[in-house]
């Protein structure tokens, strides 16, 4: 959704895990809340199938904190869909309409079946589906009042779905219902024209490059979360090769965010001459699956 609006952090005490010094960033006005609180209960608690998928949006999140551009949903995504594919997880926009309802049966429906654009802000909401593990993924969901008030982060839900003979990945008009805190709701899955209007706008394509950077700065900080001890086991257990490959190619190199704010690994050539590599400029064995969208 486009409109930007401001939240209070919510963080809770607990135990934390080991995780990456991250870049600091320019600060903008608040959009979305997000802590890095969140990050170490999902790096702490998830299992080996669920890691990446539920680690990668609290992170966005919370590298995000106070600086979500306003077309939120869109720009989110799309870095996360790039993010998630240099870790070996294929995802897949999918525009929704979102109603959520209180226990008391008011609510309000946000999105629309027929998203248009209004100069650069896209007028719908705009999810993340994961066809391998069927999972769905909503992380700006916070933008909401209702649902930011409960300060659960990124809706991360387990669903079923049904592809389609044209290579859809849900139906449109089928719904997902996942529960909030003391909220339902209720996404139902617009058409192929939906997801025409953002793959193919002007705006999306200009920007294709900043989301693809974005996308592979939060998977590098990502990995160095996930190969912190306590948690490497489980991450070399999840079902993605590639993420298996990154790890042991990575080690336990130093990394740091340069002038331009990407985030690279110091890591030995064959002559042990040091270079400074981005995520995606890491060499990898020749039989490690390439990063999605291919």
């Amino acid at each position: 959704m486009s409109k930007q609006q401001r939240g209070k952090k919510h963080r809770t005490l607990q135990k934390r895990v080991s995780r990456p010094s991250l870049p600091r960033p320019h600060r903008a006005d608040p959009a979305l809340p997000g802590s890095l609180d969140h990050t170490a209960r999902m790096l702490e608690h998830a299992k080996p199938d669920q890691i990446v998928e539920l680690v990668l949006p609290f992170m966005w999140a919370a590298l995000s904190d106070g600086r979500a551009p306003a077309n939120i949903c869109v720009d989110a995504c799309l870095t996360l869909r790039n993010a998630y594919g240099q870790l070996g997880v294929r995802a897949e926009l999918l525009p929704v309409t979102v109603a959520i309802q209180k226990k008391t049966g008011a609510g309000t429906l946000y999105g629309s079946l027929a998203p248009t654009w209004t100069g650069t802000e896209w007028n719908g909401h705009c999810a993340l589906v994961l066809p391998d593990s069927e999972r769905f993924v909503d992380p700006t969901i916070e933008q909401f009042d209702e649902v930011r008030k409960i300060g659960m982060g990124p809706m991360v839900g387990k669903v079923a779905m049904s592809i389609r003979e044209d290579g859809s990945l849900v139906e449109p008009g089928a719904q997902v219902i996942l529960q909030r805190g003391d909220l339902v709701l209720t996404y139902t899955v617009a058409g192929p024209e939906a997801l025409a209007s953002i793959a193919e706008h002007p705006e999306v394509i200009a920007h294709a490059d900043g989301h693809r950077r974005t996308g592979v700065n939060t998977a590098s900080l990502t990995l160095a979360a996930l190969r912190a001890e306590g948690v490497r086991d489980r991450a070399m257990q999840a079902p993605h090769p590639r993420l298996h490959a990154l790890l042991q190619a990575v080690g336990d190199a130093p990394y740091e965010s340069d002038e331009a704010q990407d985030v690279r690994f110091c890591l030995p050539d064959q002559s042990g001459q040091e270079h400074w590599m981005r995520l995606d400029e890491i060499p990898l064995p020749p039989s490690t699956p390439a990063a999605w969208p291919h």
